[in-house]
């Protein structure tokens, strides 16, 4: 643990770590102890730990969406581009500490969409989806938007595939993405000039 950080940002770690290893529905008391607060400290710093879950899943989405998506100026293809997202999410899956999509697994839990933390999931899940539809537009697909839903659902259903059977994808989810992008005629560049 930080001892430099402040309460807030202690229960903030704390809170990030242990609603994705062990569930939003730990208890406070652990909570606390994990990062070295008061319960009283927490409810001054937190209205309620509903607050706190999606202030947490806020404070980890950027990090986990800069772990997945290439850098904005990298030079590759947009197939490149969303496959290395596939990749990506492929050697998490192998890592021995992986336990899903977080945005999942919170908005899945609470199984209430008006729940602050399911309104952050969505917002890091539509994040996702419109990095894919960027990549798309460029590529010059027919139905971006369309094609864009279909790689975030295949994203989900790779990361709960991981969770579900308690292994690395080893490449499933890569392929199943590149049929994808094959399918909306978003070939690789040996595919493509055999196409011509």
């Amino acid at each position: 643990m930080n001892t430099q950080a402040t309460p807030r940002e202690r229960l903030l770690d704390a809170a990030g770590e242990l609603f994705y290893r062990d569930g939003v529905n730990i208890g406070v008391d652990a909570l606390c102890k994990a990062a070295g607060v008061s319960k009283k400290s927490m409810y001054q710093l937190f209205r309620s730990k509903d607050e706190l879950i999606a202030e947490s899943l806020a404070s980890v989405g950027p990090g986990y969406q800069h772990a997945l998506e290439p850098g904005a100026e990298d030079g590759s293809t947009p197939r490149e581009r969303i496959l290395a997202v596939f990749e990506k999410l492929d050697r998490q899956t192998g890592s021995g500490d992986f336990y899903g999509c977080p945005f999942v697994s919170t908005a899945v839990e609470l199984k209430n969409p008006e729940h602050p933390g399911s309104v952050v999931a969505r917002h890091f899940k539509q994040r996702l989806t419109d990095f894919f539809l960027g990549e798309l537009v460029a590529a010059g697909v027919d139905d971006p938007e369309m094609m864009a839903v279909q790689l975030t659902m295949a994203f989900d259903g790779a990361s709960a595939r991981a969770v579900v059977r308690a292994q690395a994808l080893n490449g499933v989810g890569i392929k199943m993405a590149a049929a994808l992008l094959d399918a909306a005629g978003v070939k690789a560049p040996e595919l493509a000039s055999q196409a011509r």
